[in-house]
């Protein structure tokens, strides 16, 4: 091993590490991957922006701005109506929305795709007096194994199209992922159809209500006042006037935080945490005459102007990691937060001094035209209170429309990937389908980030002769395995990084190390290539491994335990299938 090669590693073991440890964002980490490869002369200062003029990042940066439009233009969902009716329990609604969320994933981003139909499950789970905790985490799955259908379906795929052009001169086209990722959604649909019962039928996740509370497992924060009939007596006597209702926490005096013994007095003045099933909440609330520290923010609006809503807060979301006064939800957004729950984890904070996680479901109460502003300032996803026009439904075709023109530029060969998708979200900004400040809220610019500033690192990788070393251990690894072992032992690493890493990151660092390996195998790049995208693209095991296992968690009562009970066959299912299926379309002879 050379001095630059130990160099190299070094930096990309670092890198890991601290992915691993996620304690900096992933953005960061990847600039001082770049800085520390500049330090040490690794990544040459004249190669070292060569990423962020890839023009993968373009590819990404349009293809989310156009997955936004379409998806903010309610199309799916008036698709979708019609089916609804005859959905009467989840044995018929998870092969239909997990279906529906797999088609749209091979031409939207995967998490907006989930995030379109989380409504509809939350509207067919009240309907039916189901659990949506049987529908989310299926939609979840479902949304990565579409995503395998098309090049622009999951950015792994977009990154492992350009390494196939630097390695043999000609990028994978649109349609080049779709024999194997038909058959291996079709698979993992077929399975999602049933195994949906292996999931805990007793997790009754969110299954919303017509009024303020839409969650068990809620937590609000009320005060008593003084001419409370509950003031003077108990706590006991105050829990016994709704059933299972849970006093978590007394606060007296601003800063006395008291212990909920049920001998304990009550004062005027006492501020409550409250926690218990959404229903008794509002019971407990009209006896006891209390005031919720949200209603007190909006008191003094018309009653006929306020609304409701109640949403999960997502990865991308400003309110992540921050407090209600941190981002002056009433004075810049006009909201007032009047409860949240989370993933049936107890709350004993204030709500003012409770700090956002992503995956957090919210009840949010503000003037009616303001809402949905809010909600898309917040990115915050509403699942009730859909009354409200979130869409504007007078294009509702439109991004549609655009994005099939697109697509079929790509197809037919006549533009090259790049040019088609820019063309299409300078489209939909000129015909108004998204403002410039949607657009620019659309862009997930730490993957951008990412996506520059490890490139250069990674091609360090390879011209090192890192990869051809890496590669070496692997051959000897699997030198007895015959060649469809080695696809599949690259495609189960990829699947047992992805976990830990950013997808995209993934794929940076093992195409080059699977191209590698084929060649000393000698074998033809291109499946191990595929084998790489489709287990960076495949995580089932974990709630935090991507975006739609996150984003389903809170809502759906998920714990981590959840996700390998269904995600674990899932796996071995893509594995039996994939591997043979890519052996097939892309032949291991050179």
């Amino acid at each position: 091993m050379t001095l630059d090669q130990g160099m190299a590693f070094g930096i990309v073991g670092v890198t890991i590490g601290l992915f691993v440890w996620g304690r900096l964002p992933y953005d960061l980490v990847a600039l001082l991957a770049l800085l520390a490869g500049l330090v040490t002369g690794v990544v040459k200062p004249e190669h070292a922006f060569d990423g962020f003029s890839d023009e993968i990042v373009i590819i990404v940066a349009s293809a989310l701005l156009v997955s936004a439009a379409v998806a903010r233009s309610g199309v799916v969902e008036t698709l979708m109506r019609p089916l609804l009716p005859w959905l009467r329990g989840p044995a018929t609604q998870v092969p239909v929305l997990a279906g529906a969320v797999m088609l749209l994933s091979g031409f939207v981003k995967n998490i907006g795709a989930v995030a379109l139909l989380m409504p509809v499950a939350f509207q067919l789970a009240r309907r039916t007096g189901g659990s949506p905790s049987s529908l989310l985490m299926p939609m979840a799955f479902a949304s990565l194994l579409g995503g395998l259908v098309t090049l622009i379906g999951t950015s792994p795929n977009i990154i492992v199209s350009r390494m196939r052009e630097e390695i043999l001169g000609e990028p994978f086209r649109m349609f080049d992922f779709a024999p194997v990722g038909v058959v291996v959604s079709l698979a993992g649909l077929a399975f999602l159809a049933v195994g949906w019962r292996l999931l805990p039928r007793d997790r009754r996740g969110s299954a919303g209500m017509e009024a303020a509370f839409a969650l068990e497992a809620y937590t609000t924060e009320a005060t008593l006042p003084p001419e409370s009939p509950m003031a003077g007596k108990t706590l006991a006597e105050m829990e016994a006037l709704s059933h299972g209702v849970r006093v978590g926490v007394v606060i007296r005096e601003r800063f006395r935080r008291l212990p909920p013994a049920p001998e304990l007095v009550l004062r005027g003045g006492d501020v409550l945490l409250l926690q218990g099933e959404p229903e008794e909440l509002e019971t407990m609330q009209a006896r006891a005459g209390l005031v919720l520290a949200g209603e007190k923010q909006a008191e003094k609006r018309p009653a006929e102007d306020a609304g409701v809503v109640e949403g999960v807060v997502t990865e991308a979301s400003p309110l992540v990691g921050r407090t209600p006064a941190d981002v002056e939800l009433a004075r810049r957004h006009g909201v007032a937060l009047i409860a949240v729950s989370r993933s049936g984890q107890a709350i004993t904070r204030r709500l003012a001094a409770l700090r956002f996680r992503a995956g957090d479901v919210v009840i949010l109460k503000g003037a009616q035209e303001a809402l949905p502003e809010a909600l898309g300032a917040l990115r915050v996803l509403p699942l009730s209170g859909r009354d409200i026009a979130l869409a504007n439904r007078r294009r509702s075709f439109l991004p549609a429309a655009i994005l099939g023109v697109a697509m079929l530029l790509v197809g037919m060969n006549l533009v090259p990937v790049a040019v088609a998708f820019f063309g299409a979200a300078v489209a939909l900004l000129m015909v108004r389908a998204l403002s410039m400040r949607e657009a620019y809220e659309a862009v997930e610019w730490p993957v951008l980030i990412l996506l520059g500033a490890l490139i250069p690192v990674s091609e360090a990788i390879r011209t090192t002769g890192g990869s051809d070393l890496i590669a070496g251990w692997l051959a000897g690894a699997v030198q007895y395995l015959p060649p469809m072992g080695a696809l599949a032992a690259i495609m189960a690493v990829a699947m047992a990084v992805t976990p830990f890493l950013n997808n995209a990151a993934t794929v940076l660092m093992l195409a080059p190390i699977a191209a590698s390996l084929a060649e000393r195998l000698q074998l033809a790049p291109d499946p191990f290539l595929m084998a790489v995208a489709i287990g960076a693209a495949c995580d089932f095991l974990t709630p935090i491994g991507h975006q739609c296992n996150t984003l389903v968690m809170g809502p759906g009562g998920y714990r981590f335990a959840d996700y390998p009970r269904l995600g674990l066959p899932l796996t071995l299912i893509v594995l039996a299938v994939g591997v043979p299926m890519v052996a097939f379309v892309w032949p291991l002879s050179p």
